[in-house]
């Protein structure tokens, strides 16, 4: 089966109990012909580095990358290693996908808040180790570093990718990264500004704008799913969203403010104990869905499988490079994957690379 560079899923999408499962979903990510897993990380059951190890070894083909851990949470040589290590286990088909993370999360860890100085900071001191450098007295945003090593031989090419919503880390990552990872229940308005954000960020770096590779995501939540699920997945997923951080998204999308004020304003919304994606009742979920307008809940692909491949498509034309079929394993996307190969775009990527970081 010919393989589309250009489809991604995540792994064990939202919340688990079960890591194991991730290995039948990297084998049939691989059998479907999808080209990359991207692995979120949860301070439960979903450590990064132990998901990447396993769909490394699981896999042949399939590229991989954290989308996204925290550069924060582990010591730099410790982080340099980790992706060194998933290099040279895969074969070249891994990217190191960081992240901002939460305020809130890291002041109750007792870990300081991330910064972009710091982001850039640490991105040039893996790019320094991997290419067998020896870092010497750092003193910099990223921390202070004695001596950091790890093999005067090295010389290894890994992609750095960085997941953003906001216009200006959007700009960043196209300053410094090698690929940039979206977010879900972007418009495609919102889908087309923040390409034009990274590739203006690349622009005024004196990179090549066209180097980065942006990936969306789209939550892929079709017909041929249970009604459950589709609940959980669509309306259970966007109301997690902006229990979290939905300030930032609805600023970016342009939406109403008030709707989110009346959202969290709801009595059950107002004292639910946890995410909604992953607790709340069907009956929950359906009250919560009579609070969500259809044009928030438009920002994904739903309907018949063909409706959904159509949405795919949709986000090409918006200026994505790649998408990533979010909330659904790959035995849940087949139907999609299946319609979408009938009306791929031509020019598509067929090279070997599949690695989610390069283009």
């Amino acid at each position: 089966m010919d393989v589309l560079p250009e489809l991604g899923f995540y792994g064990l999408a939202g919340h688990t109990s079960t890591p194991r499962d991730l290995l039948d979903q990297v084998r049939d990510g691989e059998r479907l012909g999808l080209g990359a897993v991207f692995l979120s990380e949860r301070f439960t059951t979903k450590e990064a580095a132990t998901l990447s190890g396993a769909a490394g070894a699981v896999s042949e083909r399939i590229g991989i990358a954290t989308a996204a851990t925290n550069h924060n949470t582990r010591h730099p040589l410790l982080t340099a290693t980790f992706a060194t290590t998933m290099h040279r286990l895969t074969g070249g088909r891994f990217a190191l996908g960081l992240g901002r993370g939460f305020d809130l999360l890291f002041d109750v860890m007792g870990l300081p808040r991330i910064t972009m100085a710091q982001l850039e900071d640490f991105i040039g001191i893996m790019r320094r180790l991997w290419r067998g450098e020896a870092v010497a007295g750092h003193d910099g945003p990223a921390g202070r570093f004695p001596y950091l090593r790890q093999d005067p031989s090295f010389d290894e090419d890994i992609p750095i990718m960085l997941a953003a919503i906001g216009e200006r880390t959007l700009e960043f990552a196209g300053s410094v990264a090698d690929g940039v990872v979206l977010h879900t229940f972007f418009t495609d308005e919102t889908l087309a500004r923040s390409v034009a954000a990274v590739r203006r960020g690349a622009e005024k770096a004196g990179r090549d704008p066209e180097s980065v590779r942006v990936w969306s995501v789209l939550a892929t939540v079709g017909d041929h799913l249970d009604e459950e699920a589709r609940l959980r997945k669509l309306v259970g997923r966007l109301a997690t969203y902006l229990q979290g951080y939905g300030d930032l998204l609805v600023r970016v999308n342009g939406w109403d403010p008030r709707v989110l004020e009346r959202f969290r304003a709801d009595e059950l919304v107002r004292g639910f104990p946890g995410a909604f994606d992953a607790i709340a009742t069907t009956e929950q979920l359906e009250h919560v869905a009579t609070l969500l307008p259809e044009e928030w809940l438009a920002a994904s692909a739903t309907g018949s499988p063909e409706n959904c491949a159509e949405r795919v498509v949709e986000q090409f034309s918006a200026g994505a490079d790649g998408v990533i079929l979010h909330g659904v394993t790959p035995a849940e996307a087949e139907p999609v994957v299946a319609a979408y190969r009938k009306i791929r775009p031509a020019g598509m990527p067929s090279g070997p690379d599949l690695n989610p970081g390069r283009r």
